[in-house]
């Protein structure tokens, strides 16, 4: 924020004050915005009022999300928070994402091409079941499919089930921050 004195036409001084987020949240998804695979998907749940999706321990599962990156991403590449919870109270999670540009030339009737996978692996889960733990993926504007400003996307969240956590990692939500 910086404060900038200038002058109108007739000679006043006018002070104008720019207010300027430098990581703003450029999306949110939520369970509810999840769209299922064919096969292998997160279940949706109701964890005491709150929607999940349940991602299985021991199968690879993954939910689809479509987003339209807004008008204020600088191309700087994104970070993406996940907020979890997990049945277990030890143990880790690890978080797959990656991305899909929408192009022009794209036929929705055909199987995306994603871009590369970028991981957030050892998350350690909360010592209390149902607490919630925030996953962080720092993401290059490189692999992100090219996706700027305006452009509809859609991603790919998926649970690693290489990871040590037993039981169902229940998703809450994800948001998409410049950077």
């Amino acid at each position: 924020m910086f404060d900038l004195l200038t002058y109108d036409s007739e000679g006043r001084p006018k002070l104008t004050v720019t207010v300027e987020n430098k990581k703003p949240t450029l999306a949110v998804f939520m369970p509810q915005n999840a769209i299922p695979p064919s096969t292998n998907y997160a279940t949706r749940d109701i964890r005491n009022l709150t929607p999940v999706l349940d991602f299985d321990s021991s199968t690879s599962e993954s939910v689809y999300f479509v987003g339209l990156m807004p008008q204020q991403y600088q191309g700087n590449g994104i970070t993406a928070y996940i907020y979890f919870t997990c049945d277990a109270t030890s143990g880790d999670v690890d978080w797959d994402l990656c991305f899909d540009k929408y192009t022009s030339d794209l036929d929705i009737d055909n199987a995306h091409v994603f871009f590369q996978t970028v991981s957030s692996d050892g998350n350690n889960v909360s010592s209390t079941s149902g607490q919630i733990t925030t996953a962080q993926l720092d993401i290059a504007s490189s692999k992100l499919d090219s996706i700027g400003a305006g452009d509809m996307f859609i991603l790919k969240l998926s649970r690693d089930i290489a990871d040590t956590a037993s039981g169902d990692a229940n998703f809450i939500a994800l948001e998409l921050r410049g950077q």
